[in-house]
């Protein structure tokens, strides 16, 4: 078995918002805490459609968060469990606090994709 917890991991924060991540046998874990409002339509753009194509499994902790598929959207909220589907495109309230699972291979490219868009925010 493999195990840890959030307070075990190191804090990265992107100024938005601040994740701990690790990496269990397969799947990324993640802890995150929404510092201000995050519509990820600009961070996805470069990925296929526009949106994310990485199943996340998780619960919201605090807070809460609309999701935009192409033909809905969807709200999740305080004390929810989820499951996004691929093709989405997460929009988060201040506050949000969430555990999310996710395969490691297909978050991936979901983070270089990210990385991407932050570093054109940033003019680097």
């Amino acid at each position: 078995m493999t195990r840890t917890s959030p307070q075990d991991v190191a804090l990265q924060d992107y100024g938005l918002v601040e994740v701990r991540t690790a990496e269990l046998d397969g799947i990324t874990a993640d802890f995150l805490v929404i510092k201000q409002p995050v519509d990820m339509a600009f961070m996805l753009k470069s990925l296929p459609d526009g949106r994310c194509q990485c199943p996340h499994y998780g619960v919201v902790l605090k807070g809460g968060f609309d999701v935009q598929y192409a033909d809905r959207v969807e709200t999740v909220n305080e004390g929810d469990w989820f499951h996004m589907t691929p093709g989405h495109v997460p929009s988060y309230q201040v506050g949000t606090e969430l555990i999310q699972f996710s395969p490691t291979d297909a978050m991936r490219a979901t983070d270089e994709a990210i990385q991407r868009s932050m570093q054109q925010l940033q003019g680097t």
